[in-house]
């Protein structure tokens, strides 16, 4: 049986390493061709047949236009991507099989899975509050991983992301609101991800947590998508479609 060929992108960053890591650790795949800046696209993706890419949101255009033209699938795993990159990506899923993820770590999905069945079964009158840190070296803010752990809480409490939330507190800001979802980042040192959901009530309080100490847990999550995807349809999936958790 062939090997999955990948394409690794932004080859020489850490995530980069750690994808070429896991790729060469799996059986079933190999590194078809490995590039970062200055590198030819175009060239690589003749080499592959799914590309995995842990790069910026603002090189996405590009490489999804590319894999369009080309003919080759994309697990996407950057994050911070603005609206028209979303759009962009969306309109290119109808011909394009794309895992689009902001964690690819399976324990971090486990608790994408677990805050929505906690978030149903203790109701309304928990407050919720979403805390995260990352290493100094981070750009954006909150990470993909706490906005979709946010967006979770919004869909099933039937709220608005854009109006319920409240990125930090300075100030005279009033007392809390019953619908309001206070979202944290914490910036320093080399911290690769934690994240938590609190749930906090009169008399009591649920915590649920994970904590990444090692990037090869992401890289190691995207190698198996990209093995999944390299028999999908065009679309637009993530982490919950390739772990069966839907």
């Amino acid at each position: 049986m062939s090997k999955t060929k990948i394409l690794v992108t932004g080859c020489k960053g850490r995530m980069g390493q750690a994808v070429i890591r896991a790729v060469e650790a799996e059986p079933a795949t190999e590194v078809g061709a490995a590039i970062d800046q200055g590198d030819s696209l175009l060239d690589a993706l003749e080499k592959c047949d799914v590309v995995i890419d842990f790069t910026t949101h603002s090189f996405s255009n590009e490489l999804v236009a590319a894999c369009v033209s080309h003919g080759k699938r994309l697990v996407m795993g950057t994050t911070g991507h603005n609206a028209d990159e979303l759009a962009h990506l969306r309109a290119a899923s109808v011909t394009l099989p794309v895992v689009l993820a902001p964690n690819f770590s399976i324990g971090v999905n486990t608790l994408f899975w677990l805050t929505r069945k906690a978030t149903e079964i203790l109701g309304p009158d928990f407050d919720l509050e979403v805390v995260e840190m990352h290493h100094r070296m981070k750009t954006d803010s909150p990470s993909g991983t706490a906005r979709r752990l946010v967006e979770i809480l919004t869909e099933v409490r039937g709220l608005s992301y854009d109006t319920d939330t409240r990125h930090g507190r300075f100030g005279d800001v009033g007392a809390r609101t019953k619908t309001e979802i206070g979202v944290h980042a914490l910036r320093g040192g080399d911290v690769v991800g934690d994240h938590t959901v609190v749930y906090a009530n009169v008399g009591e309080r649920v915590e649920l947590t994970h904590k990444a100490s090692s990037r090869d847990t992401f890289a190691t999550g995207s190698v198996r998508a990209a093995r999944w995807l390299a028999s999908q349809g065009p679309g637009i999936y993530d982490m919950q479609d390739v772990l069966g958790l839907k």
